[in-house]
């Protein structure tokens, strides 16, 4: 059991070709697209301040977002693992901030 928590999937190397860098490159896009949704979470709630729950709710964007720059250079069983709670609650949060705060806003 502590094997496979501890197996490494994958790990971009030099010369591993054009697949291998593509999928890295799009983890750093995807996690700096994620880092921006953290910011406008933060910026909406330095605008409203409605409820400090939505410091989490930018904590758990910009979170996922390091996992996929951990993950563009290599992605393990407990990235994985991180990255599904991390996604749970980031849903959960979504949902909790948008019914209670902004019922208006369908995006973030």
């Amino acid at each position: 059991m502590l094997d496979l928590l501890s197996k490494t999937w994958w790990t971009d190397r030099a010369g591993d070709g054009w697949f291998t860098h593509l999928y890295s490159w799009s983890n750093v896009i995807e996690g700096c697209i994620w880092a921006l949704f953290a910011v406008l979470v933060l910026r909406r709630y330095f605008k409203h301040r409605r409820s400090p729950i939505e410091l989490l709710y930018a904590l758990a964007f910009l979170t996922f977002g390091l996992t996929d720059f951990e993950e563009s250079y290599s992605l393990t069983s407990w990235l994985v693992i991180a990255k599904g709670i991390n996604r749970m609650a980031l849903l959960w949060l979504r949902r909790y901030v948008l019914r209670h705060f902004y019922p208006q806003q369908k995006t973030y």
